[in-house]
């Protein structure tokens, strides 16, 4: 994909790999492997936004969780300031943890019932030393008025905010920590639309603010389309197409992305939706298909696709595609 050596890019993945194994029987022996994450690779610019989209258990979020290594990968490097991160050992990780900061999909199940919110923003703060503790409080209280948050809220308790507090509160807690790098793994799919916009324009404020760069997981595709400068787009465990936001939306070249980007909502009665509806279900991931995982559900599927892996391909400069029809040789 784009050139590894450059200085540009805060994160880099190369091949990644995540399978987790099948047991079965009484010895509990390993028959098969769930491949969650089949062989991604990308690039993310610093102070940018990636977008990774695609069905429910395509393996965005453990694509997500394994960059952060929250999971060891089965193979593959992932490259955060030239730093590979599976390289490091417990005490080079802790130091390196700050940086890189996760908001996770649930505000409800992801915060503390019995911490206060200053505690909870607080906490790893607090274990990290990332300010003295004379100027604990007072740091606490500036980065709850960044994200919305009054500094009244400390002593309450994450029962008695609503959905889009709690996720300010999310927000907060990984901001506290002076991260570069966020993975923002759905942030948005569990609130109401109008405290969706406010989300994602408060992600916007601390991105030009501090200098944020993001991997927004993701399938809401609108929201997708306003947030990203890149967007990824993931199916059965692997990247089947990339590019920049405009380039994707504009000409989307995969039949997956086609039928995807067809399904978005335009807000004009009189505008007819020309659908593409796909035909049957994700194969399992535990059991792809050969060749080309997409043909199962293809209406342009060859028969090359049946036997044949599609290569990974610059098809124009800076979009990428992994799909037969846009083979040299065609």
């Amino acid at each position: 994909m784009a050139d590894n050596r450059n200085d540009d890019y805060i994160l880099k993945v190369d091949n990644l790999v995540k399978y987790f194994p099948i047991k079965s029987g009484f010895f509990k022996r390993t028959t098969g492997n769930v491949k969650a994450v089949d062989g991604v690779s990308f690039n993310i610019a610093r102070r940018q936004t990636m977008g990774l989209v695609g069905e429910s258990g395509c393996g965005k979020s453990t694509c997500g969780r394994t960059i952060l290594r929250l999971q060891e990968k089965t193979a593959g490097n992932v490259y955060f300031e030239g730093q590979d991160i599976f390289a490091l050992n417990r005490e080079e990780l802790r130091k390196m943890r700050p940086r890189m900061q996760l908001v996770f999909q649930d505000p409800y199940s992801s915060l503390s019932p019995r911490l206060p919110v200053g505690e909870i923003i607080g906490e790893a703060v607090r274990e990290h030393k990332i300010v003295p503790p004379d100027e604990f409080d007072t740091y606490i209280s500036r980065v709850m008025d960044v994200c919305g948050l009054p500094a009244y809220y400390k002593e309450r308790y994450p029962h008695e905010f609503s959905g889009g507090q709690r996720q300010r509160i999310c927000i907060a807690r990984a901001l506290a920590l002076a991260p570069d790098f966020i993975v923002c793994d759905e942030p948005v799919s569990a609130l109401d639309v109008s405290i969706q916009a406010q989300i994602i324009n408060l992600l916007k404020q601390l991105q030009e603010e501090f200098g944020l760069t993001y991997l927004f997981i993701s399938h809401d595709l609108s929201v997708v389309e306003h947030i990203s400068d890149t967007v990824g787009v993931m199916y059965l465990g692997s990247m089947v197409e990339y590019a920049s936001t405009e380039k994707i939306y504009a000409k989307p070249l995969h039949p997956y992305t086609k039928a995807l980007f067809s399904a978005i909502p335009i807000p004009d009665p009189d505008v007819k939706l020309n659908r593409i509806i796909l035909k049957g279900s994700i194969p399992s991931p535990a059991n792809p298909p050969e060749g080309c995982k997409f043909h199962t559900r293809c209406e342009q599927c060859m028969e090359q696709c049946k036997h044949e892996s599609p290569a990974w391909r610059e098809v124009e400069p800076g979009h990428f595609c992994a799909c037969h029809l846009y083979d040299a040789k065609r």
